[in-house]
């Protein structure tokens, strides 16, 4: 009996600003494709200017999904939920005929959807509670007793990683590494997966960064930002409230810096990010996603892939 190939899907990766929305745009218009986010930030209907987010006109050219979706008050999307909801939006593009393209730069959400996530169970609130009013030098403290090999790797002052460590080995008894050896939901196994990374000269890479904050402080992400400041509904610790340039420009909003300096630390803490997309996108995934240093490329290399995997 023969064996139904397994349903394709394209990925499009690497660091900010390099050029692989517009890529994907191509590939999809090629090659009759969804494109779908696998980016943190770009899933919040906020902020769409300050995260770069698909304009308007671009999301006419071709259908896009998972864009927008997540409201800035919902302080608990996490990549499991997106994985969750990726899942179902490659489903409805096959059932379609259609090709899903995976496009984005958060290496987490591409790791959760195509290898599946560690089945950590929830942990008591009471312990989380405890665990996270330590001064992260006494938890660093703690994890050593309870978890050596967990202390031993992590940075003493990395308060959210020892935390999550100690709440896990406190909570469910077992190391975090063990759970994290265990992974369920993954649809590596499920998909013929054509995947290219696209990792431009970083100097170029580096002019683009500066050239686009230039764009976004002139095209309205200061309104963007005081906007969100501006709604009593979004929690302090809310995700929303890390992207890259709120920092800055709230204290742009309210003071302290001016418009200078508040765009000179938006380029710098974004080449700081791009920097270390580029080293993940670099090593991290499998040595058979391709990598190119030419987005003009990359259709070819997905093209070459979707036809060797057909």
């Amino acid at each position: 009996m023969a064996v139904s190939p397994k349903p394709r899907v394209a990925l499009i990766a690497g660091p900010t600003a390099s050029g692989k929305s517009a890529a994907a745009i191509r590939l999809a218009e090629a090659h009759d494709g969804v494109v779908i986010n696998a980016d943190a930030s770009q899933v919040y209907a906020d902020l769409s200017i300050l995260t770069a987010r698909p304009s308007a006109d671009e999301e006419a050219q071709v259908p896009h999904r998972l864009f927008g979706h997540v409201d800035a008050a919902d302080a608990g999307y996490s990549a499991a939920r997106w994985a969750a909801e990726a899942r179902v939006a490659i489903a409805d593009v096959h059932a379609a005929g259609k090709l899903p393209i995976l496009v984005g730069g958060t290496g987490l959400y591409l790791r959760t959807l195509v290898d599946g996530i560690a089945p950590v169970p929830a942990i008591d609130p009471a312990v989380r509670t405890a665990v996270r009013a330590l001064p992260v030098a006494e938890a660093h403290r703690l994890l050593a007793a309870e978890d050596p090999a967990a202390a031993a790797r992590l940075a003493p002052a990395d308060t959210t990683r020892v935390a999550r460590a100690l709440e896990v080995i406190r909570a469910t008894g077992r190391p975090l590494a063990a759970w994290q050896a265990e992974r369920v939901g993954g649809i590596g196994n499920a998909i013929t997966l054509a995947a290219a990374i696209l990792l431009p000269d970083r100097d170029a890479l580096i002019a683009r960064i500066d050239a686009r904050c230039e764009t976004m402080f002139a095209a309205g992400a200061i309104d963007e930002v005081a906007a969100l400041l501006a709604r009593d509904d979004v929690p302090a610790d809310a995700p929303i409230r890390r992207a890259i340039g709120v920092s800055p420009l709230a204290a742009y909003l309210h003071g302290p810096i001016d418009r200078a300096a508040a765009l000179a630390q938006v380029q710098l803490d974004t080449r700081r990010y791009a920097k270390r997309q580029y080293t993940w996108f670099r090593n991290q995934p499998p040595e058979r996603w391709a990598r190119t240093t030419d987005s003009n490329q990359l259709n070819a290399a997905i093209a070459s892939l979707l036809l060797e995997k057909g």
